[in-house]
């Protein structure tokens, strides 16, 4: 075992796991932060997106001492109130079936919508390409990723 500190949503947290312990392990597991999913462990379906330092990963598949002293942000830290624009215009456009992989969209999206504010349907399609969603919600997805864009 060794310690890693980490600053996850704003907060500084030292855990005290394996060096290979996936990202996603630490943050479910050890965090209590279960808002990112395991999905397919080979970081192929996106339920387990969260931001490093703003951009979009897989943490199932990332070890914990690569990210040591980085920020990591969950879908439990993108909004304090869950009223982030994209949550709002998921509700809106009711994209949610199962749920299981919303975190990850969500998460995606954002990392999108910062970087590119104003997203064409290619570029939308395109950076969304991976994160999979078994229930088939492409469209309602895509709808409020445009919605989230126009606040």
């Amino acid at each position: 075992m060794s310690q890693y500190t980490l600053t996850v949503n704003g907060r500084d947290v030292t855990v005290d796991v394996e060096p290979d312990t996936p990202v996603l392990w630490v943050l479910r597991d050890h965090l209590g932060l279960v808002g990112a999913k395991y999905g397919c462990g080979v970081a192929q379906c996106g339920a387990c997106t969260v931001h490093l330092n703003g951009s979009a990963v897989r943490s199932c598949s990332i070890p914990v001492s690569g990210v040591a002293g980085q920020r990591i942000t969950t879908i439990e830290g993108l909004s304090e109130r869950g009223d982030h624009p994209l949550q709002k215009a998921w509700l809106e456009h009711d994209v949610p079936q199962c749920g299981y992989c919303q975190a990850g969209q969500i998460m995606n999206a954002a990392a999108l919508l910062a970087s590119n504010p104003s997203p064409t349907d290619n570029e939308i399609d395109e950076a969304m390409h991976g994160n999979i969603c078994r229930c088939g919600t492409y469209t309602r997805i895509h709808a409020a990723i445009k919605t989230a864009a126009a606040e």
